[in-house]
């Protein structure tokens, strides 16, 4: 198979984890019979300062042309960078809001599970001690309050802010569909998490999930309100199999659940259309303070790209030979700067290498 897709390297250390992650897929194709080609895109704050704009219009063309996307990290320091004087809808992160509409992409999923390896990284795993959780968020990405109407202006003298929460029913059900789809392949269930006692959106959310669920019998599922699901992540990670629920609740959520594996270095995401096509991402942001420096985690992005071998090209011993390579690397006791213990004497044993370091290792160990 060729497999055929657009890159967005973007800013901070996006550049070098989408370097590494092709270095692993380059090393899956040679293992596996395949060849690979990459096209380089603008997004973010590079494409500001190149074309003026967050997300140019051939970026958009270009990628649509492909069978997926594979993205880096997009924006900057927000007290520094000069990207950040500009009006909101011309800043760097406009620009994943835009190509998330662009392309449809409605439907972010986020893996979350502890590598046994990394227990002792993870404060909440270490006091616990020998946890084992493997769970998805499944995160509406195009409609709620990230995409309502918005304004600010001054009212009697006083200087006010309005956000839209909206929803409609079409939009909850087509990403209903997809977490229950995904929890079939995996423990069959399925918790929506709404504030339903409170917001109107909620409550329709609640209604249109349970109507999926008919056509979803061997899938169990349940509702949650999301403070007690933030709650319950923290105390209980291993109840959970798929987590569904809307755009804002799901960016909070699955930022919490890089605590419970260690490192949010470690979170892979992919977000899906209709179709096979996806963009492909890590769940951290570009690290501006160590960019260049290559020390970044590239773990994330890589564990990203066999997201997209699994999703988008339905290559599923590859993508798992990508996983089990990672899971390799960690066990023969690499570390990135970032999971790299404190204490020298659980230090000892363990070998700290680059972003390059990392990706190499992984890339040996590919079968």
């Amino acid at each position: 198979m060729n497999i055929d897709i657009a890159c967005i390297p973007g800013d901070g250390i996006g550049p070098e984890i989408v370097a590494e992650a092709k270095k692993v897929l380059e090393a899956v194709c040679r293992t596996y019979g395949h060849t690979i080609s990459f096209t380089d895109l603008y997004m973010g704050g590079c494409a500001i300062d190149r074309f003026g704009v967050p997300l140019p219009e051939e970026t958009v063309e270009t990628a649509k042309k492909k069978a997926a996307v594979l993205m880096g990290s997009i924006g900057g320091d927000a007290k520094t960078s000069p990207w950040y004087r500009l009006e909101p809808s011309k800043r760097p992160e406009a620009g994943l809001l835009a190509i998330r509409k662009a392309l449809g992409l409605y439907a972010n999923l986020r893996p979350a599970y502890l590598f046994q390896e990394l227990a002792d990284s993870c404060p909440l795993a270490a006091k616990e001690g020998g946890r084992k959780f493997d769970l998805v968020i499944v995160r509406e990405l195009t409609g709620g309050l990230y995409f309502g109407e918005r304004w600010t202006k001054t009212i009697d003298g006083v200087e006010t802010a309005v956000d839209t929460l909206k929803y409609n029913e079409n939009e909850i059900r087509r990403v209903a569909k997809t977490a229950f789809e995904i929890a079939q392949k995996r423990r069959k269930k399925v918790t929506s998490v709404d504030k339903a006692n409170v917001l109107d959106t909620s409550r329709l959310w609640r209604k249109v999930v349970h109507e999926v669920a008919e056509d979803f019998p061997d899938v169990e599922v349940s509702d949650m309100l999301v403070d007690n699901c933030a709650m319950q992540l923290v105390k209980d990670p291993e109840q959970f199999d798929v987590i569904l629920t809307e755009n804002m609740f799901g960016d909070i959520l699955s930022d919490e659940a890089s605590m419970i594996t260690g490192s949010i270095g470690m979170l892979s995401s992919a977000s899906l259309n209709e179709t096979s096509f996806g963009l492909y991402e890590p769940s951290h942001g570009s690290a501006p303070d160590i960019a260049g420096q290559n020390i970044a985690n590239p773990i994330a992005t890589v564990l990203s790209a066999a997201m997209m071998l699994r999703y988008s090209f339905g290559l599923t011993k590859e993508a798992a030979a990508i996983e089990a390579a990672v899971r390799k690397t960690l066990a023969d006791g690499f570390r990135s700067k970032d999971l790299m213990p404190r204490d020298p004497e659980e230090a000892k044993g363990l070998t700290e290498v680059s972003c390059s370091g990392m990706g190499d290792a992984i890339a040996a160990r590919i079968a």
